[in-house]
């Protein structure tokens, strides 16, 4: 039974090859821009929040908040302001990414032993130095850790935007949900999990490579 299914959504996704590979590439699309423009934003708002600790609480405790919106909310909130489409879905999955990733980097970087940062000081080093070369390679793998968790979001998440018109591989769910169809179900969600797994495994890799550098 699980074969023949499998074996109908083969044969599904081959007949809407050029509709697949559209989707596929919106979906990638929408993931590596919400994290990239997530990424430029919130590690200097990161870095900027763990050297002024007296902002530091309402920065982090503004996008806390934001982690307790489901993803549709946000997507339905970008509605009245920016319409359908993938504009809308794309402000609302950077939004989604920011607090892990802006979190991880106010934590990396404020967790930075200041006896190290002392001594760094004390070889005649410059605050941008010091920044560069002794803060940043202690903070990094905490840093990644949040880009990890943003990305598995962002993918995850990502199939939402096509309730907005914003496309991507949700497409497939959604008439697979509404027709029923298990073919449509799995031609969509089984590319996500994959992208999701593939996210989890680079990020992870990368933060333990990390991790084994800083040692």
């Amino acid at each position: 039974m699980q074969s023949g299914i499998l074996h109908e959504s083969y044969l599904y996704l081959l007949a809407r090859w050029d509709r697949f590979i559209d989707a596929l590439t919106i979906h990638v699309s929408l993931s590596v821009l919400a994290l990239l423009i997530a990424t430029v934003i919130c590690i200097p708002l990161g870095i900027w929040s763990a050297r002024t600790r007296r902002f530091s609480s309402w920065t982090i405790n503004l996008v806390s908040a934001l982690r307790v919106l489901p993803s549709l909310a946000i997507l339905v909130l970008m509605l009245p302001y920016l319409g359908l489409g993938f504009t809308p879905a794309l402000v609302a999955l950077t939004i989604l990414a920011c607090p892990p990733i802006l979190i991880n980097t106010y934590t990396g970087y404020r967790d930075v032993d200041p006896a190290v940062v002392e001594a760094a000081y004390g070889m005649g080093m410059t605050p941008g130095q010091v920044l560069w070369w002794i803060e940043s390679p202690l903070a990094l793998p905490v840093v990644v850790a949040g880009l990890r968790t943003a990305a598995v979001e962002v993918v995850a998440s990502a199939t939402l935007a096509a309730f907005i018109g914003g496309g991507g591989l949700g497409e497939f769910i959604i008439n697979g949900l509404g027709l029923n169809d298990m073919r449509s179900l799995l031609v969509g969600a089984v590319p996500v999990a994959l992208l999701a797994l593939l996210a989890e495994g680079l990020f992870a890799l990368t933060e333990r490579a990390l991790r084994l550098a800083a040692q």
